[in-house]
């Protein structure tokens, strides 16, 4: 069954941080007579308040004003849950030296475009994050993790998306049957440098999977020296 759309008023309620003034931030304007001003003073009789709503994503345009004194209008895209989304680094044996990292080539709609990737994919109500990477890894790569590790979060786009992911990296034994019924097409093994060396030459593009291998080696899982990438 669809839900409702909520109302402005539902989701501060709701959403009370994503509501709050901070000092010197930008400022969120409830008043009305606020309101019509900000509108007044781009030109623009657009509403204020939810423009969209789907099981995924809510769209909202908020009335504010800036540190420096200007109205005006802001739109930003809130999740729909409050669990937060996920993304996985998958990890297998790559001999002594070093792990191999695992990354799928999926072809995202919004770029219109294959892309190398981690697995990723929105929070479940109802689960916490470390089911969701599970599940995640399941759904894509058709194996569970033998060991799942934080590694802390991403904010995908501050300027437009209010949620974030939590980022994991995951040791898991084989790569089994991919999601190819999601736009999967193949799982490409390779060692970290190689990875890293692709995002050099901008053949990895993801933010969220550049930001995986970023916290991964932050964090100690690949060696400072490892085999050299192939040409």
């Amino acid at each position: 069954m669809k839900r409702p759309t909520p109302t402005y008023d539902e989701l501060r309620r709701a959403h009370p941080q994503m509501f709050a003034n901070v000092p010197d931030g930008i400022e969120i304007l409830l008043d009305p007579a606020d309101i019509e001003a900000a509108r007044g003073s781009v030109g623009s009789d657009e509403p204020v308040g939810v423009v969209y709503h789907d099981p995924y994503i809510t769209l909202v345009r908020d009335a504010v004003r800036f540190p420096g004194g200007a109205l005006g209008l802001y739109t930003r895209v809130l999740p729909a849950v409050d669990t937060p989304g996920v993304v996985v680094l998958p990890l297998m044996d790559g001999g002594p030296d070093s792990p191999d990292v695992v990354l799928v080539e999926h072809y995202r709609h919004a770029t219109r475009a294959w892309h190398l990737e981690a697995p990723r994919g929105m929070g479940e109500p109802g689960s916490t994050a470390p089911e969701n990477a599970i599940r995640e890894l399941r759904e894509e790569l058709g194996v569970p993790p033998g060991e799942l590790i934080p590694l802390g979060r991403v904010h995908a786009d501050t300027g437009l998306l209010g949620g974030h992911a939590e980022l994991y990296a995951a040791r898991i034994p084989a790569v089994g049957a991919l999601d190819t019924a999601e736009g999967i097409r193949r799982a490409v093994v390779m060692p970290p440098l190689r990875a890293e060396e692709l995002i050099g030459r901008g053949e990895i593009t993801d933010g969220f999977t550049i930001a995986a291998l970023t916290h991964a080696r932050l964090a100690g899982l690949f060696p400072k020296n490892g085999p050299h990438p192939a040409p």
